[in-house]
């Protein structure tokens, strides 16, 4: 796992969240922590590292 930090799409607040980097390819909707409002969130991994991570607004 590894902690990754981004701002929401809505309330511009850093987030921070555990991503599991055993996966390539994971998409998933994550509330925000602080406006609670959903992000589709993408990631793709190699070598246990993130190198694309996308965070989208959805509904709204």
């Amino acid at each position: 796992m590894v902690e990754y930090f981004f701002q929401c799409t809505y309330c511009w607040d850093e987030i921070s969240m555990l991503i599991d980097v055993s996966q390539t390819k994971q998409s998933y909707i994550e509330d925000c922590e602080t406006c609670c409002n959903p992000i589709q969130i993408t990631v793709h991994t190699k070598n246990r590292e993130v190198i694309n991570f996308e965070a989208v607004s959805i509904g709204q």
